[in-house]
């Protein structure tokens, strides 16, 4: 995956988003894209569905809430 992001994908931010500082994530086939939106020509990371949605029920379940208090 090259760095940058592809302008055909439709990029998702969180609605409290805090100044544009914001993790953004667009699905791209088979994987979802996650970029930092503060830096928009940066590094893309991919990950699979299964990986993705396996960080999002950890995270509604708590468990890297420690990582933000």
């Amino acid at each position: 995956m090259p760095e940058g992001r592809q302008p055909t994908l439709v990029w998702r931010t969180p609605l409290n988003c805090d100044a544009g500082a914001c993790v953004q994530v667009a699905a791209s086939g088979p994987m979802i894209l996650v970029a930092d939106s503060k830096v928009p020509g940066g590094p893309v990371l991919p990950f699979t569905r299964t990986e993705f949605r396996n960080f999002v029920i950890g995270a509604k379940n708590g468990e890297f809430d420690d990582l933000i208090e």
